[in-house]
């Protein structure tokens, strides 16, 4: 048997995290076994689906390297199948038509919920043997619903859940097309599974009171039923369901925020998985790992310290010349220009050790291409007396100096001595003249970075 398993998402908004985790895991089971992995796009809610949502989908499925085996395939491009699927079912017996207007079903839940029953639709237009159907009323435009077993129990052992039940008498017999004959959500998923041949339906648990109604169906129609593995949901920081705050946004905020494809993949790979106590691995490390037996059932915990831990050790780890191709745009995006001199890359050669995103390396890289004027405040609270005439020897020295960091920091060091000052007293305003920040690599290399003319000019013009 061939796996096959597809993400289906909605596109009525972004393609966020929990999207991206279900999409990810879908994609490895397939990617393990050798698989199919398929992409369907479940546009049915003509009213909030969008084309934006739906290039949202596309674009972070392509940053995350998540390349699907078929598709995308649209379901609102599939209406004349499914509604040769419910003339099939009516034909059989499977569906019928049920007239009971919206009005007479909020009367019907009201009395139920006044008597203390579970608000469910009673079955009034559900031919049986021997019961007598009344005539359909005139100008009502009837739905079909599915005829759900009336007896009995619908089972399935979840891959990641285990063993799950329901009753089928506490199903109600769902409605398959509207009154204006477009199919519902879970026949279009039944129907799409089918065809498809899934063999495995890797989804949130939001869906499992969804999967004994879909089950029924399948059996109905005599298809293969999918094995089904329920992932639990995705907590904030707090604990607390993950909102925007805790970093629910579009996987392309990600990107935007100066994340690599690669941190997010390994981080969402733990999110309720794992390989042992391994935390850093490559993708393909994930698909040869991958298993449903070590998802937990238990709810998963987004942890940003993690995710930015291991976004760090990414860009550590990246390629120079990847690494330019990624910044000279941000840079560009703030209307930087970046010039020949110095080099982009030697910046982020220099800096790439220090930073957690790429938007703070672009950040770092900025100061090296601007006419920068560093905060006067700061300056003024590391710019000391006694540093002054030591800055101004240190500049003229640096005139003559050969422009290489061992021979900066030589001169840096003798002046030092010299002066009878501790390394921070120079190093510290120093810093601040050129780059704004307190914080930097060694200043003799981020001196060497600079052109000798630029160095002399900011340390003169705070002096």
């Amino acid at each position: 048997m061939t796996i096959r398993t597809r993400f289906a998402p909605s596109p009525t908004g972004y393609l966020h995290i929990g999207g991206a985790r279900t999409a990810l895991f879908s994609w490895a089971y397939a990617r393990k076994h050798g698989g199919i992995f398929i992409l369907r796009i479940e546009d049915t809610d003509v009213e909030r689906s969008t084309p934006e949502a739906v290039q949202a989908i596309l674009d972070g499925m392509a940053w995350l390297n998540l390349n699907y085996d078929e598709g995308p395939f649209y379901q609102m491009q599939c209406m004349e199948r499914y509604k040769e699927v419910i003339q099939h079912m009516l034909a059989q017996g499977l569906a019928y038509y049920c007239y009971t207007s919206p009005s007479e079903l909020e009367a019907m839940r009201e009395a139920q919920r006044a008597s203390g029953e579970k608000p469910r639709y009673d079955g009034r237009w559900r031919p049986e043997v021997g019961k007598v159907l009344p005539e359909p009323p005139t100008g009502t435009m009837p739905v079909v619903r599915f005829k759900n077993p009336a007896k009995g129990v619908v089972a399935w052992k979840d891959l990641v859940k285990g063993l799950i039940e329901f009753d089928n008498g506490e199903l109600d017999d769902l409605i398959i097309a509207r009154a204006d004959g477009t199919p519902t959500y879970n026949f279009c998923v039944v129907v799409d599974d089918w065809d498809m041949g899934i063999t495995h339906v890797i989804r949130g648990d939001d869906h499992v009171n969804n999967t004994p109604r879909q089950i029924n169906i399948l059996k109905a129609l005599g298809a293969n039923v999918p094995q089904y593995a329920h992932l639990s949901m995705i907590l904030g920081d707090d604990g607390q369901k993950l909102s925007k705050r805790h970093g629910a946004v579009s996987v392309m905020q990600y990107d935007e925020d100066g994340y690599l494809p690669e941190a997010v993949i390994n981080y969402l790979a733990r999110l309720g998985w794992s390989h042992g106590n391994d935390e850093v691995f490559s993708v393909e490390q994930f698909c040869a790992w991958f298993d449903l037996d070590h998802i937990t059932p238990s709810a998963a915990q987004f942890n940003t310290e993690k995710l930015n831990w291991l976004n760090q050790h990414y860009i550590k780890q990246a390629d120079n010349a990847r690494l330019v191709a990624l910044i000279r745009p941000r840079l560009e995006a703030r209307g930087v220009l970046v010039s020949a001199v110095p080099a982009l890359e030697a910046i982020i050669s220099l800096y790439k050790e220090r930073v957690v995103t790429l938007n703070e390396l672009a950040d770092a890289a900025e100061v090296f291409y601007i006419d920068l004027h560093p905060n006067q405040e700061l300056l003024s609270t590391q710019l000391s007396a006694e540093a002054i005439p030591a800055l101004q020897e240190l500049a003229g020295r640096l005139k003559n100096v050969a422009w290489e960091t061992a021979a900066i920091g030589a001169a840096i060091k003798e002046i030092v001595s010299k002066h009878g000052l501790k390394m921070p007293k120079l190093a510290m305003p120093l810093r601040v003249m050129l780059t704004g920040q307190t914080q930097t690599p060694s200043v003799d290399a981020v001196l060497m970075l600079f052109s000798r003319e630029v160095v002399l000019a900011r340390i003169a013009r705070h002096l």
